[in-house]
């Protein structure tokens, strides 16, 4: 069994392939370069190294949302066109869910922050038993002050990753008041090999995620920008209709 893993939720672009429970190769960036420049390049040149062809996988893992609205939907086309290109099935991997496996194994509460700006992050809260890794809370959008109330509230170490940890550093310590630590830069971001080792586990486990490259769609949780705009101006005009009927 073989998974090509594509990671394009956020500032890093990250490639990984799992092959029969190795991570036999994995080519990360975190650095301010369109994922359109980064990713065919990265993946090209990580199969070349391993001297194999992306046709030898049985199927490609991707980070499915939440994220950039920008990066999800590049990684997405490019999982759909190499899932359609070969008849290959996509794993849909939560964000979320492997931001947190980065940390696999460890006894405290997992909890990443993504920025989702307009004072929200995208999170969830995750815990580890044995060689699972257990949701306690879905990934979801949510202000900094409502997901530290539930961390507090589970009465637990909590240890925290993602890039939202930097924005709200000083709103965890003032407001954390369980023991609290940060991961490690190892640990902390997005990477092809955490989001690849996960895609397995659910090929096995849950083969809900596992869906055709033509029925895939990025899961952003949230409306885009232009989405709410949108909305907005709607709702303006059916306001304004509604006050001229009177």
């Amino acid at each position: 069994m073989k998974i090509l893993a594509i990671e394009s939720s956020g500032l890093v672009a990250s490639v990984a392939l799992w092959a029969d429970g190795c991570i036999m190769g994995e080519f990360s960036t975190n650095f301010k370069k369109t994922h359109s420049q980064t990713l065919l390049p990265m993946l090209d040149k990580m199969m070349n190294t391993l001297g194999m062809d992306v046709s030898e996988c049985d199927a490609i893992a991707v980070s499915a949302g939440p994220g950039s609205f920008t990066g999800l939907r590049i990684g997405s086309a490019t999982a759909k066109g190499i899932g359609l290109a070969l008849n290959l099935p996509i794993i849909e991997v939560p964000t979320v869910d492997a931001i947190a496996y980065n940390l696999f194994g460890t006894d405290r509460i997992v909890c990443p922050l993504m920025d989702a700006r307009r004072q929200q992050v995208y999170t969830g809260l995750y815990t580890f038993e044995g060689s699972e890794m257990k949701v306690l809370c879905p990934q979801k959008a949510v202000s900094i002050d409502e997901i530290l109330e539930e961390v507090n509230a589970l009465d637990r170490p909590v240890i925290f990753n993602g890039d939202g940890v930097a924005v709200y550093k000083d709103a965890i310590a003032e407001k954390c008041s369980v023991s609290w630590c940060i991961a490690p830069a190892h640990a902390a971001v997005q990477r092809g090999g955490a989001l690849a080792a996960l895609a397995a586990d659910n090929w096995k486990n849950k083969q809900e995620c596992v869906v055709s490259a033509r029925d895939h769609k990025p899961d952003y949780l949230r409306l885009s920008q232009a989405e709410r705009e949108l909305a907005a101006k709607m709702a303006l005009r059916e306001k304004t209709e509604e006050q001229k009927l009177r």
